[in-house]
């Protein structure tokens, strides 16, 4: 008797935990599938009341209005200025990461300094380096946006992979020095192979930093290097907003992180988890 009633006790737990996990993804997702819809629909359906769950007829303008009037071009932006970011901050940070793991470069606190520079906010700085870029003419340009996420970005690479380069085994990296490798080839051969999935989960993280950055971008460019969460602004007005091109934009500007995601899925759960269980 007791054995059954614990039974069922154990699975009416398991019953509600389902069911709350599925109501919390529901809150969750419902934002998403509502922005999605939006894009799809008519004025008079994104206005009406009672809300209309779902458009009577996929309407496609909106995306077309972006692509017409060169307005895609911002994710392009974003997309260059992210992803090039992304890549510089991943070398410079993850060799600095091996001589601070390996070497102790800087002592026991300079990494910790280092993490701590990534703490400052963007609005404290944001204007002093407003002013050296007028100064150097690197406003509203590539170069310049590349330069300042990269450099905002290195103390999180750099502390990140400083912890998953310390949890591969030292004497791997000996047994291959014995057996003639260089350190270079150590690195490419061993280490980097060992913190694939650190490399791949810091990766994506960066990327998405970049990509959502509002701050910089906003003071820092005009009209020839505008990113994607700055366009989003110029559809909202004083009097009126642009719902439906705001939602349009959204979903485009939103596809380039999910396929990232998705991708590599696989590679942020280990690269998450690596480290945490320690034995």
């Amino acid at each position: 008797m007791s054995f059954g009633y614990s039974r069922r006790r154990g699975g009416g737990r398991l019953l509600l935990r389902y069911v709350l996990a599925s109501a919390v993804t529901v809150i969750f997702l419902f934002p998403v599938y509502w922005l999605f819809m939006i894009s799809f629909k008519t004025a008079d359906e994104i206005y009406h009341v009672p809300p209309v769950w779902y458009p009577s007829q996929l309407q496609l303008g909106s995306y077309l209005v972006l692509f017409r009037d060169g307005d895609v071009l911002a994710i392009l932006n974003s997309f260059i200025v992210a992803g090039v970011s992304s890549l510089l901050a991943m070398i410079f940070g993850t060799f600095c990461a091996y001589s601070l793991a390996r070497f102790r470069t800087g002592g026991e606190h300079l990494a910790m300094w280092i993490i701590s520079q990534r703490m400052i906010p963007p609005i404290a700085i944001v204007f002093p380096i407003f002013l050296i870029y007028v100064h150097f003419g690197w406003v509203d340009t590539y170069f310049g946006l590349i330069l300042l996420y990269t450099a905002f970005n290195l103390p999180y690479v750099i502390w990140m992979m400083r912890g998953y380069i310390a949890d591969i085994p030292l004497e791997l990296e000996e047994s291959a020095l014995v057996d003639g490798c260089t350190r270079w080839q150590t690195l490419w051969k061993v280490v980097f192979p060992m913190a694939r999935s650190g490399l791949m989960a810091t990766a994506v993280f960066t990327f998405v930093f970049a990509w959502n950055d509002f701050i910089f971008a906003l003071i820092l460019t005009r009209t020839e290097v505008i990113t994607f969460p700055v366009q989003l602004t110029h559809y909202f007005g004083g009097q009126s907003n642009f719902w439906s091109k705001i939602a349009a934009m959204s979903v485009l500007g939103t596809l380039p992180i999910f396929v990232a995601v998705t991708i590599m899925q696989r590679y942020l759960v280990r690269g998450i988890s690596l480290g945490a269980v320690k034995g």
